[in-house]
């Protein structure tokens, strides 16, 4: 039997109800806009550049800045919510969000439109961790369930449609248009929070938790921790994207990361109250599944980076046709992700975590054949299929496996965590593949050239998710220990293509309902 809220506590909300509904959509807004920001601007890249004169770094970096404060941000973003009000940190992350939207579109030159990019990702980091954490604080524990599923299934529309509203804007009114599309969401999802979102502070109102789960509430945030983190990812980004200028800049840019990543884990270690507790890599298992999750969103990220550049410059495609031709992959990862997570809960995760990295590496292999004016049932089609199987195998797995290796109490901290990992995995992956394939500043401007680096970057980028296999095999029980883990339903939608869902920081809770 779930309790009453404590007295002067907001009530539960139910679904049923008008500002339940009204709450929902708000929350889905929020992560439509992130979801959005994130799936659309691949395909604009070549667009970006033309208009711009760029060279590739700048296209690197009109990524990577974004995924930088994203990736370096998202626990300190939580931490906000718990401490300042879940509504108050999340309505300033949407409208923080639509200004750096607004400042992309109308962006003079590529070092506005990168440094706007960069303040996206913090009004990312900002909203993202919010909108899960509003419907476990708000809704009533009989409603959550469903509320969660409403939201994943309609976020995933969303990152779905993303990639194919964007190359239809980018062959319609032009590339910043891709950037503007997320202000009508945020203008419409701004006021829907103010007036019928709940606030919230610190832990949700719930049955009775165990005092241990209770002593591990952090209650403050970590600003250091968060400052070093970023310039670690800052400066190595850096120092990879260019290194093929050399140079003492570069160097000392390099230099400067290690030395950030030791301070970091100094703070972490010494911190009362740490972003990144080092405690939880006590657990083998969630050291092990980190690792795979670092090999394996490395691959991915560099090859949606460059497949979505390789239809239009090498096989022609229109920016439309591209976003378009993605869709198949997304497709079966909504479709099935969350039965590939069920089976995981019976077999174990070692099978699953073995098999999907080799099955998403065979279907990167293939894309050798998407080269001048492919065929896309012939060539690109069969690729994007056995990519999208490998990803249905292994996703939500690598997911369900994650909760199973930590105690409930820290399962939110150890999603984060994994999130932010494999963020960062695909924006070191971003800056280093041009330079490991020796792709040229200009190669996007010329089909031969960037063909040859593409078809050298993809043997690269099916390695990494091979040595994630045989990270899995080597390193994973192939016992069913996953059992009784929750299989999260959000994961079926939130990100998935480019990270693992990012599960609340309070969903060791339905655990103990």
């Amino acid at each position: 039997m779930h309790p009453s809220p404590a007295p002067g506590a907001p009530a539960f909300l139910r679904i049923s109800s008008a500002r339940g509904r009204w709450t929902l959509l708000a929350t889905v807004l929020g992560s439509s806009v992130v979801l959005l920001g994130s799936t659309v601007t691949n395909v604009a890249l070549p667009h970006i550049g033309d208009d711009f004169d760029a060279d590739l770094a700048a296209l690197q970096w009109t990524v990577n800045a974004y995924m930088l404060t994203l990736a370096g941000l998202i626990l300190l973003g939580g931490s906000l919510g718990d401490r300042f009000g879940r509504r108050r940190i999340f309505v300033l992350g949407i409208i923080w969000f639509a200004a750096a939207s607004l400042l992309c579109g109308l962006a003079p030159d590529t070092t506005t439109l990168i440094a706007a990019r960069a303040l996206q990702g913090v009004g990312g980091a900002l909203l993202t961790p919010g909108s899960l954490a509003i419907i476990e604080a708000s809704f009533h524990p009989d409603d959550r369930p469903r509320a969660i599923g409403l939201w994943s299934g309609f976020g995933g529309i969303g990152a779905a449609l993303g990639p194919f509203l964007g190359g239809w804007l980018v062959d319609g009114p032009g590339w910043r248009w891709t950037f503007l599309l997320t202000i009508p969401p945020a203008l419409l999802c701004v006021p829907l929070a103010l007036r019928h979102v709940p606030e919230s502070v610190g832990r949700p109102q719930q049955p009775t938790v165990a005092a241990s789960a209770q002593t591990r509430s952090r209650r403050g945030f970590d600003l250091a921790g968060a400052a070093l983190g970023a310039l670690t990812l800052a400066l190595a980004t850096y120092a990879l994207t260019e290194a093929r200028s050399g140079g003492p800049v570069a160097l000392a840019a390099a230099v400067g990361s290690i030395a950030a990543g030791v301070a970091f884990v100094l703070v972490e270690r010494r911190s009362s109250d740490p972003m990144m507790p080092l405690s939880i890599f006590s657990s083998r298992p969630f050291t092990a599944i980190n690792l795979i999750t670092l090999c394996v969103y490395a691959g991915l990220g560099g090859f949606f980076f460059l497949t979505a550049l390789q239809l239009q410059i090498v096989a022609g495609y229109s920016a439309l046709a591209a976003g378009a031709a993605m869709l198949p992959s997304t497709v079966l990862m909504l479709l099935f992700s969350a039965r590939s997570g069920t089976l995981a809960q019976r077999l174990g995760p070692r099978i699953p975590l073995t098999v999907g990295p080799v099955v998403c590496g065979a279907g990167m292999l293939m894309t050798a054949r998407v080269g001048t004016h492919a065929s896309y049932f012939a060539d690109v089609l069969p690729a994007l299929l056995v990519m999208g199987t490998g990803m249905v195998i292994m996703v939500a797995p690598l997911s369900v496996t994650l909760l199973a290796s930590v105690e409930a109490a820290d399962a939110g901290l150890a999603s984060g965590i994994n999130n932010a990992a494999a963020r960062a995995a695909g924006l070191v992956s971003v800056a280093a593949l041009p330079l490991l394939v020796g792709m040229s500043p200009d190669a996007y401007r010329s089909p031969d050239s960037f063909d040859t680096a593409f078809n050298r970057a993809m043997p690269l980028c099916a390695g990494l998710l091979a040595i994630g296999a045989a990270m899995s095999f080597a390193l994973l029980r192939d016992t069913a220990d996953t059992a009784g883990a929750p299989v999260p339903r959000h994961g079926r939608a939130h990100g998935w293509l480019m990270e693992p869902p990012l599960v609340s920081r309070f969903a060791h809770h339905r655990a103990l309902d």
